[in-house]
């Protein structure tokens, strides 16, 4: 499982929204004064929270802290297919296009049509799939919100 921690931010009937802060290796490198991609990254990270939308049967409320996971499975696929279909296309139909002998500018439109019909698959497949249990994160543990038991 990949995990992530969160805070619930809300509470809904059929789910819990968590807030996530996206973290990049760059904060525990030691080298990341000197390094190019660590600048790059802090002038370029998304300072605001990601907010995800999350089943659970555990009742939690607005504050406390969950860990979510993902299956590596899921996480591996899902990225195989959203960077690698793309490129496997475009490359696919210029060979094409190309053992037809065509121009290069038919070569060049022949693989960004197959780039962009990797995209629209992507697309499809995000959306047939996105709904499924096994795409989906997990609460695997909840912090509960410390809350007062007497208001003095």
């Amino acid at each position: 499982m990949i995990e992530e921690q969160g805070i619930v931010v809300s509470v809904e009937a059929d789910g819990v929204w968590v807030a996530t802060q996206r973290k990049t290796t760059c904060g525990s490198c030691s080298a990341k004064a000197a390094c190019g991609q660590g600048i790059v990254n802090a002038l370029s990270a998304d300072k605001k929270p990601q907010m995800i939308k999350v089943q659970s049967d555990l009742s939690l409320r607005k504050g406390d802290q969950v860990t979510l996971g993902v299956t590596e499975d899921a996480l591996v696929r899902s990225a195989f297919v959203v960077y690698m279909l793309p490129l496997f296309l475009l490359f696919s139909a210029a060979l094409a296009a190309d053992v037809l002998q065509l121009s290069e500018l038919w070569i060049i439109f022949a693989g960004l049509l197959g780039f962009l019909s990797g995209c629209m698959w992507v697309r499809f497949y995000s959306h047939r799939y996105i709904d499924t249990a096994a795409m989906q994160p997990v609460v695997l543990k909840a912090q509960m919100a410390v809350q007062p038991a007497l208001d003095v």
